[in-house]
């Protein structure tokens, strides 16, 4: 019963994000993408549907979430995570076409709206911060990265209690440029956008000191009838005019 009452609200999360829209247009294709990925995929998909015509619906949110809504059946045609382990989990449960490919890698930035000057890990002790914010590691890959590195200068226990978790990328975004949290940890594509470059100050983090994120991308089996507009947009994803946005972007390409 419970996983129906699931299935139920994960159609109606589908609709109300448009999804529904697909009928009024059979060769829409449908994108759910992680959220550090929404400003790239943005540009992306406006040189795909400028290029070739055909429009498409982005849904955005954690790569753990998105993983949860495809396994239940959510109609989606392209998976675009934050890391490997969630595509490779929908090929798993067997709502992938083939196996996951890495399209990318990101980069991990410790970024704050309220310094004007330099900062560094250390600045995470200083007395004024009282919070700070990162994603959920338990659904976003970038979370996983950030308590990673609080992890490797031994200040994660210390600083426990300062820590405010965004269920995305997207929401930490939030409380960063709210100031609600004095300085958080986020994804370089965020600091390198047009909106966000030059704003306040961040400081890139080593990459030695997280796993690499390795973002991964799948094709969702189902049922459709615009399978090679969905293989196109797929395609293009690994073109060079792909990967020069995401470069723009500060993510690493063919690493």
């Amino acid at each position: 019963m419970k996983k129906g009452i699931r299935s139920f609200f994960l159609l109606v999360t589908a609709i109300w994000f448009g999804i529904g829209c697909q009928d009024k247009d059979p060769n829409k294709i449908t994108v759910a993408a992680a959220a550090n990925m929404q400003l790239p995929m943005e540009q992306i998909v406006k040189k795909y549907t400028e290029t070739y015509g055909i429009d498409c619906d982005l849904i955005i949110g954690s790569s753990g979430k998105l993983t949860a809504q495809i396994v239940e059946g959510a109609p989606y045609d392209i998976f675009v995570a934050a890391n490997m382990k969630y595509p490779e989990a929908v090929y798993a449960a067997g709502k992938a076409k083939d196996l996951p490919k890495i399209y990318a890698n990101g980069k991990l930035v410790l970024w704050s709206l309220t310094h004007e000057s330099p900062i560094s890990i250390n600045t995470l002790k200083e007395p004024q911060i009282n919070h700070i914010a990162l994603a959920n590691p338990k659904t976003a890959p970038y979370g996983v990265a950030a308590k990673q590195v609080l992890q490797y200068y031994g200040l994660y226990d210390s600083l426990k209690d300062k820590l405010v978790y965004g269920e995305s990328i997207a929401q930490t975004n939030q409380f960063i440029t709210s100031k609600a949290a004095q300085i958080g940890f986020t994804a370089m594509s965020t600091v390198m956008s047009q909106a966000m470059r030059n704003k306040g100050m961040w400081v890139a983090m080593d990459p030695e000191h997280y796993t690499l994120i390795s973002q991964g991308i799948v094709l969702i089996k189902r049922e459709r009838d615009n399978e090679m507009e969905v293989q196109g947009f797929y395609d293009f994803l690994f073109s060079e005019e792909a990967k020069e946005v995401l470069k723009d972007f500060g993510y690493l390409m063919d690493e």
